[in-house]
């Protein structure tokens, strides 16, 4: 499946470690796109604006900083937002910047597991930005080595904040699913090739080798979710990435995602996405480029 989605060629050059822009607007006018490189978005003054990441649309607050990871579709749309001075500060840096086997010390195992969960994207808390908003405002104003330190070192920071909400769900991204449990694992990688199908507590209780109601505990406690809310879950990534990449009817999709009726599917999609997914269909086709 191709998707019409924009790829940016960024300023970023091969032979540069990060590039960062900084610019006062009042208005977000870029298309929804991606490109191969991390980037990190601090906005200010902006409530009121939709951030979309992946399959994941929401509305902004005066505050915001997401670290979108490498090929995820991401863009921010001025919506209700009225503000006249938008902050906005973008980092771009390269996917090889932190090398695989220097993100394999021990010291840098934070830093590691931002960077697999920002494949999905990551909203971080108020209280980050705010204890942070000073040094990315001024990064710009350091130059050569000492730019990088403190990249390293606010990349660092981040890491180890507290209350970072990852965005999209892994079955949009085709992302493999990492519990520290094989038993999980196996049934999520039943459940993400079987979405499609009735997918029973007792088949894969089975997979799991456990008892049913021993197996509902124990997604419960490992995933923080039930079992009928995983499986949800990676339907509406597989119907979210359908939504934007075909022109399959709403109904379609809910049939081919394992969704019974239509009016269960529109209903459990509003519940997670905050929008029917006629809209969030519309919020991809309409800031469509085609290149």
């Amino acid at each position: 499946m191709t998707s019409n989605v924009m790829r940016e060629i960024t300023p970023l050059t091969p032979s540069d470690c990060f590039t960062i822009f900084s610019r006062v607007k009042n208005k977000f006018d870029f298309p929804l796109h991606y490109h191969d490189e991390y980037e990190l978005n601090l906005i200010l003054n902006a409530k009121g604006a939709k951030r979309v990441v992946g399959g994941h649309i929401e509305v902004i607050d005066d505050v915001e900083l997401a670290l979108v990871g490498p090929n995820l579709y991401h863009a921010w749309f001025t919506h209700q937002c009225q503000s006249e001075e938008i902050t906005e500060v973008t980092i771009q840096f390269h996917k090889d910047l932190f090398d695989e086997k220097f993100l394999k010390r021990n010291q840098l195992s934070f830093l590691k597991s931002m960077l697999e969960r920002a494949q999905r994207g990551i909203l971080f808390s108020p209280e980050t930005v705010q204890a942070l908003k000073g040094r990315l405002l001024s990064l710009d104003k350091k130059t050569g080595f000492d730019s990088v330190l403190e990249l390293m070192s606010i990349m660092h920071d981040l890491s180890i904040s507290r209350n970072m909400r990852t965005l999209s769900d892994p079955s949009f991204t085709n992302e493999k699913f990492y519990y520290n449990s094989r038993r999980i694992e196996k049934v999520f990688e039943y459940m993400n090739t079987n979405y499609n199908k009735s997918v029973s507590l007792a088949e894969v209780s089975r997979i799991a080798n456990m008892p049913e109601a021993s197996f509902s505990r124990f997604i419960k406690k490992r995933t923080g979710k039930t079992f009928i809310d995983s499986l949800n879950e990676i339907r509406l990534g597989h119907a979210s990435r359908m939504l934007i990449d075909t022109t399959n009817t709403v109904a379609e999709i809910a049939y081919k995602c394992g969704f019974n009726n239509i009016s269960n599917f529109n209903r459990i999609f509003k519940r997670k996405k905050f929008c029917i997914p006629k809209e969030f269909r519309e919020t991809y086709t309409g800031n469509r480029v085609f290149i």
